[in-house]
């Protein structure tokens, strides 16, 4: 099913639209299931109705999460509206309704916990999330040209929905990127000596071959072992894959007594929300930081400072206790 001639000729329509390597497993992952539910049928010989009944059958047979769900849904749309261009129309669809619930977030106290016990690598990829507001993906995929210490600025490349940004960089970081930086690009020399070197974006590698001798290129997170690049194949070395990072937090939160919260990767970039909030940020400055498309999902943060706006408080703090 891998290496049907449908699901290939699919995967080269996203490579050459740009879509995200991460973006194109799921998507394909889905139209395998969606084909393997209805018994291998070509999707052309399905309508509307066919991408119905799996997505019912995924919310109430596998009672798969809302955000599964709408995953699934992306893909089926992709699939028709786009590549076989045979749009699916109103499908009437509704996901599952959930309970809203808040994020966890940390203070900047129990931040400090964390960071505390971290050393080198780990301390620095975690005060990026807390500091910049970085999804794990976001942080691991940075290379050495895409910090600006002298402007305070941190460059984001095809973040979610594959959109670049402009966020916040703290020149408290200065010193342990320049220790990481050194280390990732001793080790890029020793590399570029095999003749080979970072794993390049597709047409840029293409258009400049010697790109991944330099510096700039270099992830300063690089993995600890070189691997084959999923579209050239050529021997390459990728940025550390996110379930290094969550096992040395697992082990964080344990050693600084913060294990009695549920914390992951992405309370860090939370935190960094609430906290630019609760020092009266404006909420669509805070909503370009993340790089929210819909200042909604940015709102979910004023929920959890108890302000329904940043800034706002209520009439009855503006009365004196005498009165």
């Amino acid at each position: 099913m891998s290496s049907s001639p449908f699901i290939n000729e699919l995967s080269r329509y996203m490579r050459t639209r740009g879509y995200s390597l991460r973006t194109e497993k799921t998507y394909l992952h889905w139209v395998r299931r969606f084909i393997r539910f209805h018994q291998y049928q070509h999707p052309k010989q399905m309508d509307s109705g066919s991408v119905t009944a799996f997505l019912d059958h995924l919310a109430n047979d596998r009672g798969v999460s809302i955000n599964t769900q709408k995953l699934a849904l992306n893909a089926l749309a992709f699939l028709y509206n786009q590549f076989l261009e045979k749009p699916l129309g109103d499908l009437g669809f509704q996901p599952a309704s959930k309970p809203a619930r808040l994020p966890t977030v940390m203070s900047t106290q129990e931040v400090a916990q964390i960071l505390a016990v971290l050393q080198g690598r780990d301390k620095l990829i975690f005060s990026l999330l807390f500091g910049s507001g970085l999804r794990i993906s976001e942080c691991l995929q940075l290379r050495i040209k895409d910090f600006d210490f002298a402007h305070h600025a941190l460059v984001v490349h095809n973040g979610k929905g594959n959109k670049d940004r402009v966020t916040l960089l703290s020149t408290n970081l200065k010193t342990l990127f320049d220790e990481q930086a050194a280390l990732a690009l001793s080790l890029q020399k020793k590399d570029n000596q095999q003749g080979v070197g970072p794993s390049m974006p597709n047409a840029l590698g293409r258009k400049y071959p010697n790109a991944f001798r330099q510096p700039a290129w270099m992830f300063l997170f690089p993995s600890t072992t070189l691997c084959q690049h999923p579209f050239t194949r050529i021997i390459c070395r990728h940025h550390l894959h996110p379930s290094v990072a969550r096992k040395s937090l697992a082990k964080a939160a344990v050693i600084s007594g913060m294990n009695h919260k549920r914390i992951n990767c992405h309370t860090f970039r939370h935190s960094f929300a609430t906290e630019l909030l609760r020092a009266g940020r404006d909420i669509r400055t805070v909503q370009e930081l993340l790089g929210h498309s819909d200042v909604s999902t940015t709102q979910i943060y004023t929920h959890v400072i108890g302000q329904h706006f940043a800034g706002t408080a209520s009439p009855l703090d503006f009365m004196s206790h005498s009165a």
